[in-house]
């Protein structure tokens, strides 16, 4: 393993908000901040916008490090990197709070990072991290819970800190939306070498994003999703999909000794069929040797689902783990793989 390197391991922050804003009515919300203002909350954070797109239900910003997420009453950060993601609470709530938009909930998660020494402040542990959110939410946000979720691999487990209002935490338990985070490490060399760019052709990192969605595949992992894609110089490649109410995220760092990428979906559990074809070819592009999946409910189905497409790919199931998050649901993390681990 490299003794330092690019973090590949996102953070990733997700907050939920309510309020009297007529806008929110009629899909505008949280995507009337003007684009200054998200500016200002990701220079809390230390990125910044490379590329965007929109439809009817949300906006899609593909970042410097990682992507922004924003429907009417919900925004969705992950960044990786040494940023400095839970500074944008700050910023963010008072934004909202411009619009006539309170939090909520709040989700927090993110995976082992590969060089936590590396990490700033509040990312330098995870009780700090949980700290820093206590200090940063509402005491309107009552239903609180901190937690990690092992693995039997020491380099995988999965943080966990949610919280939400009274409100939020009885009508999220109703819903059918799932959450799938997926984070692969020691990627097949061959394979992540088609995520650096082609030195001397002068593509910007929009046309070498292009065609690296093509030349691996990704771009038949959901067929029907808009791609808004971006490649980094010398390497790195980041990518949201937009299908509907429905997004996606995959992000590379295809370095030898700390090659690392992850996949995340939205989508609703009636959909769940889908999961077996998306996850077989996430698993074809990739073929990590160690992976991990994380899925949100309100139920454990999903799970059953990933564990058996994962496992369809030669990966071996090597542990679960079952926990309850108010303003989250259930959440099951799952580790997988390869024969020789």
């Amino acid at each position: 393993m490299a003794q330092s390197g690019f973090e590949g391991f996102e953070k990733r922050l997700e907050l939920n908000f309510f309020g009297d804003d007529p806008m929110m009515n009629i899909g505008i919300g949280l995507r009337q901040l003007s684009f200054e203002s998200v500016q200002e909350i990701l220079d809390a954070v230390q990125c910044t916008v490379v590329s965007a797109m929109g439809n009817q239900y949300f906006d899609a910003y593909v970042l410097s490090e990682s992507s922004l997420f924003v429907y009417p009453t919900k925004i969705i950060i992950k960044t990786c990197g040494t940023t400095q993601l839970l500074k944008s609470i700050s910023p963010l709530l008072s934004h909202a709070h411009d619009i006539g938009l309170n939090v909520c909930g709040c989700r927090y998660t993110r995976g082992n990072f590969i060089f936590p020494k590396a990490q700033p402040f509040p990312h330098t542990s995870f009780k700090e991290e949980v700290m820093y959110l206590e200090e940063s939410l509402p005491n309107s946000l009552c239903y609180r819970k901190a937690s990690v979720m092992p693995s039997n691999k020491t380099t995988h487990s999965w943080h966990v800190y949610s919280a939400s209002t009274d409100e939020y935490h009885m009508v999220h338990h109703m819903s059918n939306v799932f959450t799938m985070e997926v984070c692969m490490t020691e990627l097949d060399r061959v394979l992540a070498r088609k995520f650096y760019q082609h030195s001397g052709n002068g593509n910007s990192g929009d046309i070498s994003g292009k065609e690296m969605t093509m030349a691996t595949g990704i771009n038949d992992i959901i067929p029907s999703a808009l791609i808004c894609d971006f490649s980094f110089d010398p390497c790195g490649y980041s990518m949201n999909g937009v299908n509907g109410v429905h997004y996606s995220t995959i992000h590379v760092t295809p370095e030898d000794g700390y090659s690392y990428a992850s996949f995340e979906l939205m989508g609703f559990t009636d959909d769940s069929d889908d999961i077996d074809r998306i996850l077989n070819k996430v698993v074809q592009i990739f073929r990590p040797s160690t992976m991990s999946v994380s899925t949100t409910c309100a139920s454990h189905d999903m799970s059953m689902h990933v564990k058996n497409a994962i496992e369809q790919n030669g990966l071996i199931h090597r542990s679960c783990t079952i926990d309850e998050f108010p303003a989250a649901g259930s959440i099951v993390f799952q580790t997988f793989t390869t024969r020789r681990k």
